[in-house]
């Protein structure tokens, strides 16, 4: 029954791939905001300085973890959606 050729995947690779990246990038936003949020559970004391610096720090880190993430998934698509130099239609 088989003539010696692969047999074909439901999805191809390659577009398979884009998809998940372009749901990973439709997910990001609210990924982000739950890590924004996350400072304001932490208890603190109005005298309380080290514990708002800290606060300061951690919100400083996760927006340029976010820019930084955002920029690789956006050059990987990029890259993913250029056209195929040799596709002939």
């Amino acid at each position: 029954m088989s003539n010696g050729l692969k047999s074909k995947i439901f999805l191809e690779q390659a577009g398979y791939r884009q998809r998940r990246l372009r749901d990973a990038l439709r997910f990001w936003p609210i990924f982000g905001c739950i890590l924004l949020v996350i400072p304001l559970l932490w208890a603190s004391e109005p005298a309380d300085h080290a514990l708002d610096t800290n606060a300061l720090i951690y919100i400083f880190g996760v927006w340029v973890l976010l820019i930084a993430v955002t920029a690789i998934m956006a050059r990987r698509l990029r890259v993913d959606d250029a056209p195929d130099p040799d596709f002939k239609p």
